[in-house]
């Protein structure tokens, strides 16, 4: 895969991307797309756990180097303020449907965002966002979106409802990972709206027959 702005190496599975997290590597949007995600699925927390250990254990493991102007470096770290780091709860309701992380980036819940509309049974909202194309989108149930493929990554995560493609289902919680070796047409489930949140660091290729297309576009 080409390099791009979200990573710097191929992002292709769940734990390529939760090994970034760990890293600390990913963007901040995807950072918080993947925190979102393990609010919403704590089981699979197990796999960052066991992350963190092994890179704990190759810190552990690393020779000790002499720190530059030390002293100076501690006086500053212990006259510095301590951040925050209690959960910012104000003005979030108890059945809020956004995860904490996602509320904390966006700011708001999903009956006040300001969709606009992008195509027929297609809403958007987005976040100015150096580096990233960062997005909520209402998709209307039964809606297909037209068939396309990416130039960059996409890292897409259910937040209600669920779309179908080629690769299979993706509901609540879960992250669909496309690049250009994907070429696919989601299709949001009949019963509810699909709503998700999408990072991405490329535009999308349109695919599919002119028919399809055309019949894709107008919803």
């Amino acid at each position: 895969m080409a390099e791009t702005d979200m990573v710097h190496e191929q992002i292709d599975t769940i734990d390529a991307l939760m090994a970034h997290y760990v890293a600390g590597s990913l963007p901040e949007p995807a950072r918080v797309l993947v925190c979102s995600h393990l609010e919403m699925k704590p089981g699979n927390r197990s796999l960052v756990n066991a992350l963190e250990l092994l890179a704990g254990e190759a810190l552990e493991n690393t020779p000790e180097a002499a720190i530059a102007h030390r002293e100076q470096r501690l006086a500053a770290i212990f006259s510095s303020s301590s951040p925050d780091l209690r959960p910012q709860t104000i003005g979030r309701s108890e059945t809020a449907l956004f995860p904490r992380a996602l509320w904390d980036l966006v700011g708001f819940e999903l009956q006040d965002v300001p969709w606009r509309r992008r195509l027929p049974g297609l809403k958007e909202y987005s976040l100015d966002w150096e580096g990233c194309e960062v997005r909520l989108m209402w998709i209307r149930p039964g809606r297909a979106l037209p068939a396309h493929t990416h130039k960059g990554m996409e890292l897409i995560l259910i937040l209600d409802g669920a779309f179908n493609d080629e690769r299979g289902h993706f509901g609540p919680g879960d992250i669909s990972i496309a690049d250009e070796t994907v070429d696919h047409r989601p299709v949001a489930e009949k019963d509810r709206p699909c709503i998700a949140f999408a990072v991405s660091d490329g535009p999308v290729r349109l695919t599919g027959s002119f028919r399809q297309m055309i019949g894709d576009l107008i919803g």
